[in-house]
């Protein structure tokens, strides 16, 4: 039941409210209700209902005349009455349906109060409407400044604009009351429009914002829930719940609501339960309650000299005591009572997710061995390489045959004889840096001469 301008684009987002998706029941669907009469034509000779369901911002509703007679279904723009001016909202029930939802809402369809709606929206009106709406969220920002500047102790929750832009609602919520007099007067400045407040409770202010609950679902007063009904924390102690704020608590700060869908059924199932209270009197001593199972019919009782033993008892042998004890009558023991909670067989089951590979399936891959012959090669072909350059670069500085040089014909001469390249360089001296060393050398007593010895002589002899 979305409105005709949420199409779909080319790029797959929705078009017209601009949520890009978040229509489900966040604006389009907020608060909506089936039209189970749509198929149904009205019998002859009765004319059709001419009141509609116009909604406007963030699921607010309100009833309006069709005086005019114009031909309007769910999804059209609408012009309809306010004050001053005129406002732009989206039709969302027509027909006799809007009769029930009237009645249901206490409001009477055949009162002259009812407001009128003037026209079907024209597309002047609708890009007035656009551009009002595009600035509600800078003016919250600034407006929230303007509140802290002025110190006061109020939350501006949500700004809604008049369709022609006439006029800015402020909703804004506060525990004490706010003297906004001077507040007002700096918002009619800076907005340059006429500025009405709004005071909201923390529960329809949630409602108004919308969000996720802790259940992960979307906030049941945001999607259906209407009335506000008020939950005590006994509502947590009848379920059995820890009395945890946090976790007690939903997103307006105050008791969730979803404690009382269920308290009904747990106050008819405590009928049958005797009080929490109730002591045992038995020959072994008093026993009192330690816990309750309201749906099983169970509760635990301990002894109190012995609270680390609990004995289970069905609600019947409860009352069966409760009974003696009131004739004054003693019971052995809590023992005879008890009974033995069976628990459940362990499942053999094992969850084996994540144990098993993926690719247990698979052949093993072979690891390859490395070939020594190709690193052999390598290493042979590294040390060989640096030599190629060097006899290149000795062929090209060969000098010419025609050449003056004496020794360029001599057995002996350097004329095809390469190039020393260290024969420049400096010998590098290992004892600069080292200067023990050199001074232990130098105090070394000097070694003894050989005999020198004629060898050559011997040889020609």
């Amino acid at each position: 039941m979305a409105c005709t301008s949420c199409s779909t684009s080319d790029g797959g987002t929705p078009k017209g409210c601009k949520n890009n998706g978040t229509c489900g029941t966040d604006s389009c669907n907020k608060l909506t209700v089936f039209d189970w009469l749509s198929n149904m034509s009205p019998s002859n000779g009765e004319a059709i209902f001419d009141c509609v369901e116009v909604r406007f911002k963030n699921g607010r509703k309100e009833f309006f005349r069709n005086s005019e007679k114009l031909t309007l279904s769910i999804g059209d723009i609408v012009a309809t009455v306010a004050s001053p001016g005129h406002d732009i909202g989206i039709v969302t029930l027509t027909g006799e349906l809007v009769k029930i939802q009237m009645k249901k809402k206490g409001v009477n369809y055949e009162s002259n109060d009812v407001p009128k709606i003037y026209r079907k929206a024209s597309q002047k009106d609708i890009d007035i409407w656009s551009v009002a709406r595009d600035r509600e969220e800078p003016m919250k920002v600034r407006a929230r400044e303007l509140a802290i500047q002025h110190k006061l102790e109020m939350k501006i929750s949500d700004i809604e604009f008049q369709g022609d832009g006439s006029k800015a609602t402020f909703y804004y919520t506060a525990n004490d009351r706010v003297d906004f007099r001077m507040l007002i007067k700096d918002f009619a400045k800076e907005f340059s429009t006429r500025v009405e407040m709004k005071q909201v409770g923390f529960r329809q202010e949630a409602a108004r914002l919308g969000g996720v609950g802790s259940c992960g679902r979307e906030l049941c007063c945001s999607t259906w829930l209407t009335d506000f009904r008020s939950v005590n924390t006994s509502a947590a102690r009848y379920q059995q719940l820890s009395l945890n704020p946090q976790k007690l608590a939903g997103q307006c700060g105050k008791l969730k609501c979803c404690l009382n869908y269920e308290l009904d059924t747990y106050m008819d199932a405590l009928k049958d339960f005797p009080d929490y209270d109730t002591k045992l009197i038995t020959e072994k001593g008093d026993a009192v309650c330690q816990k309750q199972d309201i749906f099983k019919g169970l509760m635990w009782f301990a002894y109190t000299n012995n609270f680390a033993n609990w004995h289970v008892l069905k609600i019947d042998q409860v009352k069966e005591i409760i009974a003696e004890n009131k004739l004054k009558n003693k019971v052995s023991s809590l023992e005879d009572f008890a009974i033995e909670v069976t628990s459940e067989p362990e499942k053999d089951f094992n969850n084996a997710m994540g144990q098993e590979s993926l690719t247990r399936f698979d052949q093993p891959k072979r690891k390859k061995k490395p070939n020594r012959k190709r690193k052999q090669n390598a290493e042979a072909a590294g040390v060989a390489a640096p030599a190629k350059p060097q006899q290149e670069k000795n062929a090209n500085n060969a000098k010419p045959a025609g050449n003056n040089n004496p020794n360029n014909g001599s057995p002996n001469g350097n004329g095809n004889k390469p190039n020393n390249p260290n024969k420049n360089k400096k010998k590098h001296n290992s004892n600069k840096n080292n200067p023990n060393k050199q001074n232990s050398n130098e105090n070394k007593p000097a070694e003894p001469r050989k005999p020198i010895t004629n060898t050559k002589n011997e040889n020609k002899k």
